[in-house]
């Protein structure tokens, strides 16, 4: 199995959020991970519609599963979003990542959060600190 996908099994096996948001690992590989979610009911807001801390925190999610999927443990210093459509109660929504930069310090990530349709809701950008522990010996 792709070190990886070990990473990332590992990471979501301690994350109750993320379990409770029913987030699912569509793809993973280095600097890049795919995540799938249905909004619920309870995920929306006073407008009846998802809550935009739904979609940051998919995101935030899908950020630190690809940063972190290099095996060097990352943690997010700086992270903004833009909502742009509206998320309904029962929509499938989806985040997928884009590595922009990496060096032994910092990295930098884009994330669109999408529909079945493939429209983008929001985007999300996310910077990293890039430790030097590790996730998994090799």
């Amino acid at each position: 199995m792709e070190i990886s996908k070990v990473i990332v099994d590992k990471m979501y096996s301690s994350d109750n959020f993320s379990k409770w948001l029913g987030i699912e690992i569509l793809d993973v590989s280095q600097g890049y991970c795919k995540l799938k979610m249905k909004v619920r009911d309870e995920m929306t807001n006073g407008f009846g519609i998802a809550h935009g801390g739904i979609c940051f925190s998919i995101a935030d999610t899908a950020l630190a599963f690809a940063a972190n999927s290099h095996n060097l443990k990352s943690l997010s210093i700086e992270t903004s979003i833009s909502l742009i459509k509206k998320i309904n109660c029962g929509d499938i929504i989806i985040a997928e990542t884009n590595e922009i930069s990496r060096n032994n310090k910092t990295a930098v990530y884009a994330i669109n959060i999408t529909n079945k349709s493939d429209q983008i809701l929001a985007s999300f950008k996310g910077t990293v600190f890039v430790t030097t522990k590790k996730w998994i010996d090799e």
